[in-house]
């Protein structure tokens, strides 16, 4: 190794060292300086923004320090030990995909405007994608947004949208050209949910709650300032969306036996009398896969530190949604009768019932299991693409059911 080599490294790990100092040093202040058992989520949170802490590789002054994505983890581990509230969780689709949207594509303006309320948790954010004759092909999709002046007017109608009747804001894909193939045709757009002409309509679930809605565009009007990205682009912003999305989702958990896996591992200590070894034998085969996600989740991780999510996190996501369905039937098995014990539509609780009817979604939200294995059999195996009859046809002459 030439001696410039050698300094070079060096150089890199003193700056690596530097950056990690520096966000120790600013979630401890932030700790120092208000308290998440007094302080509301939207103060606490406020504050962790205000010092860079939300995305820590975005910019000075819009979330971030500018630093390394990787260290984010270094971050959340020093605030989650203080008592500070999951901002994922408080607001998912806002902090796991619009959020690193709007890094990616809007305007310093719209950023400034819109991220910090975004990661409190004062807007929430739902996603316009999905409709009812377009779910995994999505680049099918027929909501149109014809241009008017200034702005546009949208028409159509989406579905199976998270948290819709919550938000204050969504992210918008749209066609604003049918007679271009149907991913050249698409344009992205931030929509505000309460302007006119938005009608959110609940869809009651399995589970008996309804989290999911259908969404009514009728002559919505959306500023050109709203838009993302290029007219004919929207598809190209949609994959930061997308990417996100099941990176968030296939996020496995930190530490061992987290996640959940840890529902299993509780109700096997918590009832000794439904023990049995061939559920004993599932459970430790269960417990090694879930490790195994665990351990690939932080490979990526790190690979992230390098830049965006690319077509690998489809691997989180695949394995996660399975795994989990794994998991909550195990758990079912365990029971045995008791496992069809279940609450009141009306009734918060999160039993384990509840949790194995929600599984039952993780294997189509934020892309299917199907089109998972498409995706990396095709951009990250490099194996000869699914057969594709409407490749560059105008979008309106494509037959559609």
């Amino acid at each position: 190794m030439s001696a410039e080599t050698a300094d070079a490294l060096a150089a890199a790990g003193a700056s690596q060292d530097d950056d990690r100092a520096r966000v120790e040093r600013a979630a401890r202040e932030v700790l120092a300086g208000i308290d998440p058992a007094t302080a509301t989520t939207a103060e606490f949170l406020g504050a962790c923004y205000d010092a860079g802490l939300a995305w820590v590789h975005f910019p000075v002054g819009f979330g971030g320090l500018g630093v390394p994505a990787g260290l984010q983890a270094v971050a959340d581990a020093i605030l989650a030990a203080g008592g500070r509230p999951d901002p994922f969780l408080n607001n998912p689709i806002g902090v796991g995909m619009a959020g690193p949207t709007l890094h990616g594509h809007a305007d310093e303006q719209l950023r400034a405007r819109l991220l910090r309320p975004l990661y409190t948790g004062e807007n929430m954010w739902a996603q316009l994608f999905s409709e009812p004759g377009a779910g995994s092909d999505l680049a099918g999709l027929s909501t149109r947004a014809v241009r008017d002046g200034d702005g546009w007017v949208v028409d159509g109608q989406k579905v199976w949208t998270s948290l819709a009747h919550l938000a204050s804001w969504a992210l918008l894909l749209a066609r604003t050209d049918p007679d271009l193939p149907k991913h050249r045709g698409l344009t992205y757009f931030i929509v505000d949910m309460h302007a006119p002409g938005v009608e959110v309509r609940p869809l009651r679930q399995a589970t008996g709650q309804a989290e999911f809605n259908e969404v009514y565009l009728t002559g919505v009007r959306v500023p050109d300032a709203h838009r993302l990205g290029d007219v004919g682009q929207g598809w190209n912003v949609a994959m930061t969306t997308l990417m996100n999305e099941r990176s968030a989702i296939g996020d496995s958990a930190l530490d061992r036996g987290s996640g959940t896996i840890a529902d299993a591992l509780g109700l096997w200590r918590d009832r000794p009398d439904l023990h049995t070894p061939a559920l004993r034998l599932r459970l430790a085969g269960l417990w090694t896969q879930a490790e195994a996600h665990r351990l690939t989740g932080e490979r990526a991780r790190v690979a992230r530190t390098a830049g965006p999510p690319g077509p690998e996190a489809s691997i989180g996501k695949l394995v996660g949604a399975e795994l989990n369905q794994k998991i909550y039937d195990f758990c079912m098995d365990m029971l045995g009768p008791e496992g069809t014990l279940y609450d009141s539509y009306d009734d918060p609780a999160d039993s384990l019932q509840r949790r194995f009817l929600r599984a039952r979604a993780n294997t189509i939200e934020g892309g299917t299991s199907q089109i998972l294995r498409n995706v990396l059999g095709e951009r990250v195996l490099r194996l000869p693409g699914d057969v594709r009859v409407d490749t560059g046809k105008p979008w309106r002459d494509v037959p559609r059911g």
